[in-house]
């Protein structure tokens, strides 16, 4: 049989260079925006919570940065809790909700689709986190075309 000869990795160690940074540190330009798009439910992986990370270093490189919840999005941006709305019932419940929270307290805009909000998954607009923007489902396709039209950057996450 094989023997393993290296030691054990301790706490602390570094398995990677992770301070080498290959490409330079891009900063939007005075009025660049940008736009995250989300049809993707909450809890099911974890690129809802990567992109709006992801949309909250958007908005601190300088661009003017808008989230779109859309389809299943919507499950991103309701409240939640156990028992109580606002409790956490095991670590990184409130994930979702607490990244949202700090990219509107920095200037974010988060925009929630109404028919999807209703008619897929029974919620009300009471049910949002405060700040979130409830639009019309023709808005959706319209607020992806001004964004176009703005030549803004845009990242769409789908998950299926």
């Amino acid at each position: 049989m094989p023997a393993v000869t290296m030691p054990a990795r301790q706490k602390g160690d570094f398995l990677v260079d992770y301070e080498e940074k290959v490409f330079e540190d891009v900063k939007a330009k005075p009025g660049e925006k940008a736009l995250v798009t989300f049809h993707t439910v909450a809890f099911e992986g974890s690129i809802g919570l990567v992109n709006i990370l992801q949309a909250l270093r958007l908005q601190r490189k300088g661009f003017e940065t808008s989230i779109l919840l859309y389809g299943p999005g919507v499950t991103l941006g309701v409240q939640r809790g156990f028992p109580k709305i606002g409790d956490e019932a095991f670590p990184g419940a409130q994930n979702f909700n607490n990244q949202l929270v700090k990219f509107m307290e920095e200037g974010g805009k988060v925009y929630a689709c109404r028919f999807a909000l209703q008619a897929l998954y029974g919620h009300g607009e009471p049910s949002l986190i405060p700040g979130i923007r409830p639009i019309n489902p023709l808005d959706v396709l319209d607020l992806t075309l001004l964004h176009r039209n703005d030549n803004a950057f845009m990242l769409h996450t789908w998950t299926l």
